[in-house]
């Protein structure tokens, strides 16, 4: 027996039928009429409840599962990151900046970081990628199965949950599969030999004479590793160096401090290695001696136009990668009211990246003795002559092998649940979640310090190069010779390096429930909407260093472990005010809040209030205010102190200070350091090291945002909708890792003197002024603003016999500022229109459907941004020649062809016009990677579906 009431029964038709939504911009979706009623719209979207004839009540913009894949991308998480709201934090260009993090593709909306973006399979949460994070690696999700992702902006926090702070994307994942869908797609780039590939295959079916569903799905994606030397674009070293041409800075941005210089790099260091004796001088293959060319424009340690060394040999523009993706799913209708339902994955993702090998700039390490074995009677006699009997020789260890990752992430996840109806009215859906990711990191190549202390410090015997150590040598120690590129030998490279492996794996188990009656009681202006639940939720995070890893050139990590359990309570509410009057066709107040107990903060409350109006047919309203806490996560909080280098310039240096305009605030703050006013040290040419790790002293952040947004559908316009969403997010001691070069910076700029936060992690040298470490723990600094608005518009008309649709998808930044002192509420740093956070951008896409032929086209465009901030600015207006990125237009088009048969061929282009990166990038950091460093990328795709 089924007794519901007409909204509940439309409700259910809605989700049993997997009405989606195929419009960018969510607006409503069309349920089917059960009776003579009014029940015609039900909004999915945004809300747990389900509504009648309602907007969303919060910003949201949907993508559809094959607009996802439209281009040559083969990854969903490339695709996400085009979208204006999305930054490129971690994608596959960059995410080899760090250790462990090759091959993930992490989601950060408003670019205000990962953590504060949550990530929910069909509203569920997801294990994290990475370890001590919440952070979920979108390319796990099954991207066949994809039916939409909903990225969502403003109250999300008391609605999903915390981490939620800037807001959520959700993955909406199909929820009954039937037939056969196969799909191959083979890319390759233009002018290198860089390739992707893509299959997937999912098969569904009913059963039970339709009340159950079972399907699997399988997925693989693979793309070649992309070096900077591939493309002649990026094969061009650049390096900034001094304007001599000038003799007063008269802090004029037409007459810069530094010129961006191509063809320049060091001179000091190479692959062959290079010592200073009597003139800079290097090795040629076979051992012998020449004068290293420095032509006519030399700054310090670097020239152009001469013998330098091009860095960007060991750039990786894209690393290898390859993903297996196995899913499976079913549910079953036990009667009209309960539906239960099971999903497994499991995911293996397999990513190599390649970086600067082992290198010596200046370290005693690679002192040589005139009586090393390897020393040829050339420069024995050079060093006698100048009565040395040691030379140090700086050296990249290439020819020993270049440092490589190898990452392969194992992710499993288990969802169990029932949902349906109860006492008639109430929607209710119980579950349990349990994932779980495990990842193993092999860093080959390792030079250990040791070995090749006692493999360089080799003499002859007999004729023979030994090693000088006889310890040494009777376990095994085999003579190095440095002299030229390619001179090790392979038994030396064997006894120097060893590969060190290191492990890690995040737990998370779920288990929650709610209960929803959209339609709780009627109103004079319609039905209450009410949805409760609970939820606890356990995450765990343990990290395994290797053991070998010290006394080597790799990094001493910390094994960072940690956990902390959550129980939630949340509540949300729909209440119609007004309705059928003059301006008002309808008005809600939307209410939500949530309770929640930490094992780490205690207990965090967070809220929403919002009120959605209909004005007419054409015009509605939405407005969102809300506050909302996260807690630091394992990382943050119990993140192990870790070896690790940083490259900056040492802002007490005078040659830096010189360059400021007002240099006053930082000379007094150095001195007060104890910095001498001559200190001048080239030091920081090199990279310094630190320390990073978590704090347990950390609080929670708190965040406040709103929103407001209209949308219009003109009715003399058919097939045309206009969206705009203001946003604004403020966040209150907000939790960050602040880079290294900032907080030397903030250390010295702050006006009220060197007691500050960042001061205290930073120690120097008592004698020589020179820094000797950089802390870089998590820290509760003052505060985090964005605001900005979003635009949406698409417009579907006929034209030509054929279907045409158009849609725009932009955003306004207005403001993103950092205000990094507690003491100083004033002094901020304004981020937006610089690199990584451009003032507009925007998608435009075209398609055009005639008969069995469609044709696609998207223009992807990102203003012109500035390369520094107001702070670097005010005290120096004239930093670079290289004080900007133009405008950047990318476009894309494919044509395809759908046959009667169920197979559908196509074509694309992505990067049609082949648009270059901005002048002198790899685009492989983070406020680079948005633009594209593969080239002209052609691709074609086979499906079939039947």
């Amino acid at each position: 027996m089924q007794v519901n009431s007409k909204l509940a029964s439309a409700v259910r038709i809605a989700l049993i039928s997997g009405v989606a939504l195929s419009a960018t911009t969510s607006i409503y979706a069309v349920a089917e009429e059960t009776d003579a009623s009014n029940v015609e719209r039900i909004s999915v979207t945004g809300s747990r409840i389900i509504r009648e004839g309602a907007i969303a009540p919060t910003p949201v913009t949907v993508i559809t599962g094959d607009e996802l894949l439209s281009t040559g991308v083969t990854n969903i998480g490339e695709a996400l990151n085009q979208l204006p709201a999305l930054g490129n934090t971690y994608s596959l260009a960059n995410s080899g900046r760090f250790i462990g993090t090759s091959g993930l593709n992490l989601l950060d909306l408003r670019s205000m970081g990962t953590a504060r973006t949550l990530v929910l399979v069909n509203g569920k949460r997801h294990v994290s990628s990475s370890a001590g994070t919440s952070s979920v690696d979108v390319n796990t999700i099954p991207s066949v199965w994809i039916d939409k992702v909903e990225v969502i902006t403003g109250g999300a926090s008391a609605i999903y949950g915390a981490d939620a702070v800037t807001g959520v994307v959700n993955f909406i994942l199909k929820k009954n599969v039937n037939g056969l869908d196969v799909s191959a797609t083979k890319g390759w780039a233009d002018d290198s030999d860089f390739n992707k590939d893509r299959f997937s295959l999912s098969y569904g079916t009913d059963f039970a004479q339709g009340d159950g569903n079972i399907a699997f799905a399988v997925e693989y994606s693979a793309q070649d590793e992309l070096a900077a030397y591939d493309r002649e674009q990026t094969a061009t070293s650049f390096a900034s160096l001094t304007n001599s041409s000038r003799t007063v800075d008269n802090n004029d941005p037409a007459d810069p401090d530094k010129i961006l210089t191509p063809n320049a790099g060091h001179y000091s260091i190479s692959n062959a290695g290079t010592f200073y004796l009597d003139g800079w001088k290097t090795f040629n293959a076979d051992g012998s001696m020449k004068d290293v060319y420095l032509g006519e424009n030399v700054d310090g340690i670097r020239c152009a136009d001469c013998d330098f060394t091009n860095l960007n040999q060991f750039v990786t523009l894209q690393p290898e990668f390859e993903r297996y993706n196995i899913n499976f799913k079913t549910n079953y209708q036990l009667n009209d009211d309960h539906n239960v339902y099971f999903e497994s994955k499991y995911v293996n993702s397999q990513s190599t990246d390649e970086g600067q090998p082992a290198f010596f700039f200046g370290s005693s390490v690679n002192n040589v003795s005139i009586d090393n074995a390897f020393v040829s009677p050339e420069l024995a006699s050079l060093m006698q002559a100048n009565d040395v009997d040691t030379i140090n020789v700086r050296r990249f260890m290439t020819d020993l092998g270049v440092r490589i990752e190898d990452d392969t992430r194992e992710t499993q996840r288990y969802v169990l649940g029932m949902e349906g109806v109860v006492l008639e009215d109430w929607d209710y859906d119980v579950y349990a979640v349990y994932g779980q990711t495990d990842l193993k990191r092999i860093n080959k190549n390792n030079l250990v310090y040791s070995n090749y202390a006692n493999a360089l410090d080799s003499i002859l015997v007999d004729g023979e190069a030994v090693c000088r150590d006889e310890t040494a040598r009777a376990a095994g120690c085999v003579a190095v010779d440095i002299f030229g590129f390619g001179a090790p030998s392979q038994e030396a490279i064997d006894y120097i390096n060893t590969t060190s492996i290191g492990t890690s794996v995040i737990k998370q188990t779920v288990l929650g429930g709610t209960m929803t009656n959209s339609g709780l009681f009627e109103m004079p202006a319609g039905y209450v909407g009410f949805s409760t639940g609970v939820e606890y939720r356990k995450e765990q995070s343990e990290i395994f260093e290797p053991d070998n890893a010290e006394g080597t050139f790799f990094n001493v990590l910390g094994e960072d472990k940690g956990e902390f359990d959550v129980s939630e309570v949340f509540a949300e509410m729909t209440v119609p005010l007004l309705a059928d009057l003059p301006m008002v066709r309808q008005l809600d107040l939307d209410l939500a809040v949530r309770f929640a107990d930490y094992s780490t903060i205690g207990n965090a409350t967070t809220w929403k209030t919002g009120l959605s109006w209909e004005v007419d047919d054409e015009v509605r309203v939405r407005t969102t205010y809300s506050e909302a806490i996260r807690a630091p996560n394992i990382s943050e909080l119990y993140g192990a102190a870790s070896q690790t280098f940083f490259s900056v310039d040492d802002p007490c240096r005078t040659s830096n200070l010189n360059d400021l305009s007002d240099a006053s605030v930082r000379e007094a703050n150095c001195a007060a350091l104890g910095v001498s006013s001559s200190f001048d040290s080239d030091y920081d040419d090199k990279t310094l090291e630190g320390l990073s790790g978590g704090n347990e002293e950390l609080k929670e952040e708190e965040s406040t945002s709103y929103t407001l947004g209209v949308v219009y559908q003109p009715s003399f316009i058919e097939g045309l909708s206009i969206t705009t969403d203001y946003w604004d997010i403020e966040i209150e001691n907000a939790i960050s890792a602040v880079g290294a070069q900032d907080i030397l910076d903030r250390c010295v700029d702050s006006t009220s003197g060197i007691n500050n936060e960042y001061c205290s992690l930073i120690t120097r040298d008592s004698s020589t002024g020179e820094i000797t470490q950089i802390k870089q723990f998590a820290l509760n600094i003052a505060s985090l603003e964005a605001s900005g608005i979003d635009f949406d518009i698409r417009y579907t008309f006929e034209a030509f016999e054929g279907d045409v649709t158009t849609n725009l998808i932009a955003t306004r930044l207005l403001k993103r500022n950092d205000y990094s002192f507690q003491d100083e509420p004033d002094t901020y740093e304004e981020l937006a229109g610089t690199a990584g956070y451009a003032k507009w951008q925007a998608n435009l896409s075209v398609g055009y459907a005639i008969n069995n032929w469609d044709y696609a086209w998207r223009t992807r465009y990102i203003q012109a941004v500035d390369l520094y901030t107001n702070y670097t600015l005010d005290n120096n207006a004239n930093p670079s020649s290289a004080m900007a990125y133009g405008d950047y237009y990318i476009s894309d088009v494919s044509v395809a062809y759908n046959f009667d048969s169920g197979v559908t061929l196509k074509f694309g282009i992505d990067n049609v016009f082949n648009r270059d990166l901005p002048y002198g990038t790899t685009g492989t950091e983070e406020a680079s990677s948005a633009y594209d460093n593969v080239g002209r990328f052609f691709h074609t795709t086979a499906t079939y579906k039947f």
